[in-house]
């Protein structure tokens, strides 16, 4: 049975751990994805790991055969994360296409289906580096294509389902990008309207407030 991760640093700020502690691999990739989140991949240095968990950087060794095993395991688990999740949103069942949506709009309110910071970090590490970029492009490519398909399981012509998914993919990415201080109510409000932009149809009562019930238990203050 894996170790237990104890490290996952939901403060990246806060103090390094002292005294004998048992790192596993998973806390040397948790507090890596927290520095590429917050200071960006330039940062993401073994020494400083180390430091920041107050162990030896031999440990890392254990795990890692490389700094760059590393970005490549924090590339994985973007793309297990990002990537698997909104595909399989939107490969989820539903018996509308307002449905369908607002299964894929689950990635909004959920961090374990879609972690928005990860994605931008990602994009940013994507203008230094042209074997990021490509990867970031295949995923891109990946999500829009199980989002075409999403529309075009509810009889949308291709050209329409293409565009509907670029319009839908794009507009949440911007969305999020901007960073907006806006009210998670206010939000949640919109929805209904947003719902008929992307698909041309109207949304049910029912439907809407079962996506308000499933965002708010994690967007509450």
């Amino acid at each position: 049975m894996a170790d237990k991760p104890v490290l996952h640093r939901d403060d990246p700020d806060a103090a390094p751990l002292v005294g004998n502690i048992k790192v596993t691999r998973a806390d040397w990739l948790n507090v890596a994805m927290d520095v590429l989140i917050t200071d960006g991949v330039e940062q993401v240095k073994v020494l400083a790991l180390a430091e920041r968990m107050g162990v030896s950087r031999s440990s890392f060794y254990w795990y890692f055969k490389s700094r760059q095993d590393l970005l490549d395991a924090l590339l994985t688990s973007w793309e297990q994360t990002n990537t698997i999740g909104m595909i399989g949103q939107a490969e989820a069942e539903a018996e509308t296409i307002a449905a369908a949506v607002l299964n894929v709009f689950r990635c909004t309110a959920n961090p374990q289906l879609f972690n928005t910071a990860l994605d931008f970090a990602v994009r940013d590490w994507a203008r230094r580096s042209g074997h990021v970029r490509n990867i970031l492009d295949m995923s891109d490519a990946r999500r829009i294509d199980a989002l075409t398909a999403m529309f075009r399981r509810y009889d949308y012509a291709e050209r329409d389902a293409e565009t509907r998914a670029k319009v839908l993919y794009y507009m949440q990415l911007g969305y999020d990008m901007a960073g907006l201080n806006e009210p998670y109510d206010q939000r949640l409000s919109m929805t209904g309207a947003y719902l008929e932009v992307f698909t041309g149809q109207a949304a049910s009562p029912e439907e809407l407030a079962e996506f308000a019930d499933y965002a708010r238990e994690f967007w509450r203050p």
